[in-house]
């Protein structure tokens, strides 16, 4: 959420910035905050007046009640009664305005930064760097879960009959090849100086409301029935979430928190959840790092932030590039973000892995997270990146290491995570 008294200020950047979004149908919102701005504070002025009259009318009730002007005192009396009516049928208005205002504020996007690309969709993002050499083998490369079948790792067939499409079950050296890969992350962004940390993997509408537009929660969320709660869609959500209504404490700024959970998405309106695969799935784990920072700081902490991801999946040996998402590609949220994508040998091409972004005071306005500063307080910069998503590491770990005999090698830096086991074989 944006900033109030910056688009009062500035109404034609704000217009600007849905246009370069492609969301025009939310250009009147500009229109309507202003509006029901103006009768919020107008009815504000008026309720200020209404106070201080029946301050002033107070006041004298006693003294003439003391000087025996009992029906002068009943007079003021009445007239505070009739103030106290007014009063309250302002304040009922000041609640309609605000509620007026919110709901169309938590629709308005973000301010992009002046670097990201302008683009409809992702076919418009714009590749940035290129990590490690793409190599085709000159064998083929089977599909990631004909791999993992043929190494004894994956059912899906009984994932359907327990849950559906969209779930599986690993097994044997490939589940504990997909811990170790997790176990590594976590000691990797420890080493980074991060705080490690398991959260909820449930939370409350206000915070879901918080941390995502109502786009992105109707898309993934999976409400639980009768409760206040929802699933989360990735740890980031619960992590911002736990400094909601905060004011934090400058000495202790920036707080940097890598975190374990298991995922849940509905997938709606994506590409489609796959029968035999594990790309898209409505179940999954993941490592992720959030920030909490001060506004000068949050460009280089995006920078550093991508880079861990970019140095772990090079760790292992897996070629990746960085994509930088163009204007129509970003959440309602996110001031700039980057995909981090891996090589696939078999399709000879580069799929995401993970995404890095930079919600300036977007996500911090929405959940009243700010800074104690000497000249007051202030709202505070978020960003998130996965450090690692397992399903999809999995694929760019067993395609880039597959070898022509069906067996696949284990990287060196996940040995120890791995009983010294270097080689997966039928």
């Amino acid at each position: 959420m944006i900033d109030i008294k910056f688009l009062r200020e500035n109404p034609d950047i704000v217009k600007e910035n849905i246009k370069k979004k492609f969301q025009d149908y939310k250009l009147p919102l500009v229109d309507e905050v202003i509006e029901f701005d103006k009768k919020f504070r107008e009815s504000t002025l008026k309720g200020d007046e209404l106070r201080s009259q029946r301050n002033s009318l107070s006041s004298q009730i006693g003294m003439l009640m003391k000087n025996g002007k009992k029906d002068e005192a009943e007079n003021i009396k009445k007239q505070v009664q009739e103030i106290n009516k007014k009063l309250e049928e302002n304040e009922k208005l000041e609640a309609e305005y605000s509620n007026e205002i919110k709901e169309r504020m938590m629709k308005i996007p973000n301010i992009i930064d002046d670097s990201v690309p302008i683009g409809e969709d992702d076919s418009h993002n714009v590749e940035i760097e290129k990590f490690g050499k793409p190599i085709v083998p000159d064998y083929e490369i089977p599909y990631h879960t004909d791999i993992m079948e043929r190494l004894s790792g994956i059912d899906l067939d009984a994932a359907r009959r327990v849950a559906g499409n969209g779930f599986y079950y690993l097994m044997g050296n490939i589940a504990r090849l997909h811990s170790a890969v997790i176990t590594y992350a976590r000691d990797f962004m420890i080493n980074k100086g991060f705080t490690y940390c398991i959260p909820p993997f449930m939370i409350h509408g206000d915070v879901v409301n918080g941390v995502m537009s109502f786009e992105e929660m109707d898309a993934m969320m999976y409400k639980i029935e009768g409760e206040d709660l929802y699933l989360i869609g990735t740890s980031e959500h619960s992590m911002i979430g736990k400094f909601k209504g905060q004011i934090l404490d400058k000495k202790n700024i920036p707080y940097t928190m890598t975190s374990y959970s298991p995922c849940f998405r509905k997938e709606k309106g994506a590409h489609g959840i796959e029968e035999r695969g594990i790309y898209r799935i409505h179940q999954f784990e993941k490592q992720e790092m959030i920030v909490v920072c001060e506004p000068e700081d949050s460009w280089n902490w995006y920078d550093k932030l991508w880079s861990y991801t970019v140095e772990l999946f090079r760790s292992m040996d897996i070629p990746v590039r960085t994509l930088e998402c163009c204007s129509g590609d970003l959440a309602d949220l996110k001031a700039k973000s980057c995909d981090v994508e891996a090589w696939s040998p078999r399709q000879k091409k580069y799929f995401e892995v993970g995404s890095c972004s930079n919600l300036t005071d977007a996500q911090a306005r929405r959940l009243g997270i700010r800074i104690k500063g000497e000249k007051g307080n202030y709202f505070a910069h978020t960003l998130n990146n996965t450090v690692v998503a397992p399903p999809r590491m999995l694929i760019a770990l067993l395609e880039n290491h597959y070898n022509p005999d069906g067996s696949v090698d284990i990287p060196e830096v996940l040995w120890p995570y791995m009983g010294g086991i270097k080689k997966l074989e039928k």
